[in-house]
């Protein structure tokens, strides 16, 4: 009979030999996509790893360690905050920031107050998979197209080299997902950015100048937030988006590892968790912070699901905004050795929302069910895109709103006795 893999709980003691590098695998996973929000905005990158590190520990610590997540970047702001920058400066964005996380931190108590079972009128089964699985499928254009974090293998100007670092990669992270046994089994992304990072740098495509001229010490740009009501209410309709991502979240994650997080630690505790620090983040000059899928996906493939390990990948995301030489030296990874990476783990996101499904056991001869999953899929992945003011609502989070508004619609109609289904 063949052996399964040993699997890590999230309250497991792991050797220290495995810390670092189990550590390290997470910062690689999220470090991409984390510092291109700041990059966007046109801010300092060590503000934002400082602040995903502490809003990371932060989490971990509300959640009383039982709910593994890491705190990156969010992209749910993106818009209305480049709007807000353009018409205002950051600082303002920052002010929107901190507002829409305290509202958040009240949201956690409403849902601490009355429960989470509204979660299954506005966001039920067939509604809640496909919003999962668009969180890896919205994604998946990252992977090979789209600057920083992508292999930008789809350009005219892609080479044989260009390819060969990405497929190397990717079937690195495929096969040592299925073949790496012992201690390797636990990191098979962890070695597959090495493998593609000495592929590349090999093939030319390394530059190590910036980790040469990093000066060994720097120190975070810290500003202040300030506050406009205008900027305030062009932000407050994404408290919706991030809402029903951090919920989806937080279920794909409760399947990942066999819990309920929902119920135990709470979603009011995550939730509150998740919008302090945003909050926190945005007071003293950083952006808004997210559970990031990236980190979700690791744990999918690895088996391993520690809390403690999350940790050590925050107080090494810390250390990187004030240790020169080490940020510069992860900045110099390619982007088609990322993009090898996210290939498989936005996949497996992906595939995580469609086990929802399945778990669930959604009835698709029920057309209500049949409806709700494919206007979700179809509102994600047309390209739809609808703007409201500085609001653009698109992808994933077009689809969230679309999501809830129409179960909504749907359970008003059962309760009114109007359904064909009663």
């Amino acid at each position: 009979m063949e052996k399964k893999k040993k699997i890590y709980n999230v309250g497991d003691e792991i050797p220290k030999s495995l810390l670092l590098p189990l550590g390290l695998q997470h910062t690689f996973a999220m470090f991409g996509a984390s510092v291109l929000v700041p990059i966007l905005f046109g801010i300092d990158p060590g503000i934002v790893l400082l602040m995903n590190g502490i809003g990371t520990l932060l989490f971990i610590f509300v959640t009383k360690a039982k709910a593994p997540a890491y705190l990156g970047s969010s992209f749910a702001f993106l818009a209305p905050g480049l709007a807000i920058i353009k018409s205002q400066g950051f600082e303002y964005a920052q002010g929107a920031f901190v507002v829409v996380g305290l509202l958040g931190c009240l949201l956690a108590y409403i849902i601490y107050k009355f429960g989470t079972d509204w979660i299954d009128i506005v966001l039920p089964p067939a509604a809640m998979g496909a919003v999962v699985a668009l969180i890896g499928f919205e994604l998946a254009s990252n992977t090979i197209s789209g600057g920083a974090i992508g292999a930008n293998i789809m350009t005219d100007t892609v080479s044989s080299t260009d390819w060969l670092v990405f497929l190397v990669t990717l079937m690195t992270a495929i096969l040592g997902s299925i073949m790496f046994k012992g201690f390797f089994s636990t990191i098979p992304i962890l070695i597959a950015i090495i493998v593609g990072y000495i592929v590349a740098y090999f093939s030319g495509q390394v530059d190590l100048t910036p980790v040469r001229e990093a000066n060994f010490f720097t120190l975070p740009h810290f500003q202040m937030a300030k506050f406009s009501s205008e900027a305030i209410f062009a932000m407050l309709p994404v408290l919706l988006v991030i809402t029903s991502e951090h919920i989806s979240h937080q279920v794909v994650t409760s399947n990942i590892v066999g819990n309920d997080l929902l119920k135990d630690p709470g979603l009011h505790r995550s939730i509150f968790a998740d919008n302090f620090s945003t909050a926190l983040s945005g007071l003293i000059g950083g952006v808004p912070t997210t559970t990031y899928g990236e980190n979700i996906g690791v744990m999918a493939i690895t088996g391993v699901y520690s809390v403690k390990v999350i940790g050590v990948a925050a107080v090494i995301s810390i250390l990187m905004a004030f240790i020169g030489p080490l940020s510069a030296l992860i900045s110099t990874i390619p982007g088609n050795v990322i993009g090898g990476v996210t290939f498989l783990l936005y996949g497996m996101i992906g595939s995580s929302g469609i086990r929802l499904l399945v778990d669930q056991k959604v009835d698709y001869s029920k057309s209500d069910n049949l409806i709700l999953t494919s206007v979700v899929f179809i509102a994600g992945l047309s390209g739809l895109s609808i703007k409201f003011g500085s609001i653009q609502l698109q992808g994933m989070v077009l689809s969230s709103v679309v999501a809830i508004i129409l179960s909504l619609l749907i359970y008003i109609i059962k309760k009114a006795g109007l359904s064909n289904l009663e």
